[in-house]
């Protein structure tokens, strides 16, 4: 297993003319979302919009903010959800924040790539889908 870095910009998509920060993240492809340390997320104005439990890799269980994050990689743009970690928390980019931006890591060579997007079909008429 390698490690995988990588630097995206992170900012308010509650303020599309406010401060963007470009900051270097770790990929955790086993990460649900992604993490910023909370002062990033308080610069970034990042609105809390629930706070949750999660187990931390030594068994304990913390309770931390998480709200919403505008996040560019690789050309790719979107909103993802993000944890409001400790100020010296390692920037975690999670499996949610990939998948939003439609991106994925190569096992192999640890690269961020373009994800293949499949939309599901139906063998049913257009008209038969709809409402009655």
């Amino acid at each position: 297993m390698g490690i995988t870095l990588t630097n995206a910009k992170v900012s308010n998509p509650r303020r599309p003319r406010g401060q963007t920060v470009e900051i270097e993240f770790l990929i955790d492809t086993g990460a649900l979302y992604s993490v910023l340390p909370g002062s990033i997320a308080k610069k970034l104005a990042l609105e809390k919009l629930d706070r949750e439990e999660f187990t931390l890799a030594d068994g304990t269980h913390r309770a931390y903010d998480v709200g919403e994050a505008f996040f560019e990689l690789g050309g790719r743009r979107g909103t993802s959800k993000v944890v409001f970690g400790p100020l010296n928390v390692t920037p975690l980019l999670g499996a949610l924040t990939l998948e939003s931006l439609g991106l994925m890591v190569n096992p192999v060579t640890r690269e961020v790539l373009p994800m293949r997007l499949f939309l599901a079909s139906s063998s049913a008429p257009p008209h038969a889908l709809s409402a009655s």
